[in-house]
């Protein structure tokens, strides 16, 4: 019963009916930015596309379906020890795991690793930072882990069928966001969101983790695999 809840309120006038357009602003703010860059300087690259386009994709769906958990985290702002615990590590491990990953897949364990867990931790803190200090160990020790686990993963797939791998990977990680907002759903269902935002923030966010992931891509450091 709950879940028919939810997905009603997906269209419905609380916070989760506004998860959808999160998405959708998120997405095309991810293109557009990769649009502008392409024609301003990635055209010039060689082999873009087929090096890296394939990541960049996948990295833009995976950012925009983080950022709805956020959308709802920030519009309650408190929660239980639990729940809150649950989401800084399930948000640190996915944004750890899936950033490293992608960052891995094009330039190495290295680079992959630093930038994975430094943007799991920091978003696994913000959002455990909902339930105090003990959310906010769960967020950065997810982001710590993931980062570090999804950089070596992809280098270890490098010879063995690293982009099917990438897509079984991300199919994993959005049914674990979307079942991430029907928990915060179903603990929060009887609360009032006690902050209302535009969506500046999303795109304010995408835009810099898409630039950000796009330049480390094409122009950030190497470990030896790839030079």
């Amino acid at each position: 019963m709950s879940f028919k809840q939810f997905m009603k309120e997906l269209n419905g006038s609380r916070v989760e009916g506004e998860l959808l357009k999160t998405v959708l602003y998120s997405l095309v703010t991810s293109f557009i930015v990769i649009g502008i860059l392409y024609f301003l300087v990635l055209k010039n690259v060689t082999n873009f596309i087929p090096k890296y386009g394939f990541y960049l994709f996948l990295a833009a769906i995976s950012y925009a379906l983080i950022l709805p958990v956020m959308r709802q985290v920030r519009a309650y702002k408190q929660f239980g020890c639990m729940s809150g615990m649950m989401i800084g590590m399930t948000v640190g491990m996915i944004a750890g795991f899936m950033s490293g990953y992608f960052i891995g897949a094009t330039n190495g364990m290295f680079i992959g690793s630093v930038f994975g867990m430094i943007f799991g931790s920091f978003l696994g803190i913000w959002m455990g930072s909902c339930c105090g200090i003990m959310g906010m160990m769960e967020g950065v020790m997810a982001g710590f882990m993931g980062g570090l686990m999804g950089a070596m993963t992809s280098v270890m797939l490098l010879n063995d069928h690293l982009k099917l791998a990438t897509i079984i990977m991300s199919i994993f990680t959005a049914v674990i966001s979307i079942s991430l907002n029907y928990m915060v759903f179903f603990e929060m269902k009887e609360s009032e969101r006690q902050k209302k935002e535009d969506y500046s923030m999303t795109i304010i966010i995408t835009f810099i983790l898409m630039i950000l992931t796009t330049w480390l891509m094409v122009f950030g450091p190497r470990s030896a695999l790839f030079s």
